[in-house]
C-alpha cells in the first residue's frame, strides 16, 4: 500500500513539474508579446496626441530610418 501511494505521488510530482515548466515557458513567451504590444500602444498614443506625422517621425528616429 505504501509503495503504491509513493509511486502515485512521485508520478504526480513529475507530471506537475512538466506542467509547471510549460506554464513558465508560456509566461516568458507572453512577456515578449506583451512588450511588443506595449510599444505599439505607445505609437498609437503618440499618433492620437500629436498627429500621425509626428508619430511617424518619432518611429523613424527610434528605428534609425
Amino acid at each position: 500500500m505504501t509503495d503504491d501511494t509513493s509511486t502515485k505521488i512521485a508520478v504526480h510530482e513529475a507530471v506537475c513539474a512538466e506542467r509547471y515548466a510549460a506554464i513558465e515557458k508560456s509566461f516568458i513567451d507572453g512577456d515578449k508579446r506583451m512588450t511588443r504590444i506595449e510599444y505599439l500602444i505607445y505609437v498609437v498614443i503618440a499618433a492620437v496626441l500629436f498627429g500621425p506625422g509626428v508619430a511617424g517621425e518619432l518611429v523613424k528616429k527610434i528605428l534609425g530610418l
